[in-house]
């Protein structure tokens, strides 16, 4: 398997590429940039290979522990944690609903401890809503294909070095 620097090169050289094709598909530089952008998080810190103690996971420092839980679960090189069209799917929805649950957590805490009105995870979760509609529609989708695309450049290159490893690079390609 290529090494975490290797696929921190591909990455930041891929990121141009994926900017120039978003930006020629959208015509919108701000689109593009988040898809470039993106792609750069999806490569560096939201990669396959957050299952394991990997440069992707030492990234993450002191919050590293909300890895562990998807560490535990998932078997590396699993079709769930390097599968193209599972592996980035299953990572965005683990993280946003830690984090809705950390968020959920910290607000349930502050208001038991000022006498406020206990909120239900259910009007938690619908205050993602505004802050998709305030950063626009299109802005999720756009970081889920950058995501998506990160981790993608990733399990390509692991596939790439498994064949050439293996001598079978004429069936890669």
């Amino acid at each position: 398997m290529p090494s975490g620097r290797t696929h921190d090169a591909i990455t930041f050289l891929l990121a141009v590429p994926a900017f120039a094709v978003a930006y020629s598909v959208t015509r919108d530089i701000g689109a593009a940039s988040v898809v470039a952008l993106g792609f750069l998080f999806g490569g560096l810190m939201f990669g396959p290979d957050l299952d394991t103690v990997s440069r992707q996971y030492s990234r993450w420092f002191i919050f590293r522990f909300l890895w562990f839980p998807y560490r535990s679960f998932f078997k590396h090189r699993s079709r769930f944690s390097h599968g193209l069209i599972f592996g980035a799917l299953i990572r965005v929805l683990y993280f946003m609903g830690v984090v809705t649950l950390i968020a959920f957590l910290a607000a349930y805490a502050f208001a038991a401890f000022r006498g406020g009105v206990l909120p239900s995870i259910f009007d938690f979760a619908s205050l993602w809503r505004p802050i998709g509609e305030a950063v626009g529609r299109n802005f999720l989708v756009l970081s889920f294909i950058g995501l998506w695309l990160g981790a993608a450049s990733h399990t390509f290159t692991d596939m790439a070095g498994s064949f050439v490893k293996t001598g079978r690079i004429a069936k890669f390609l």
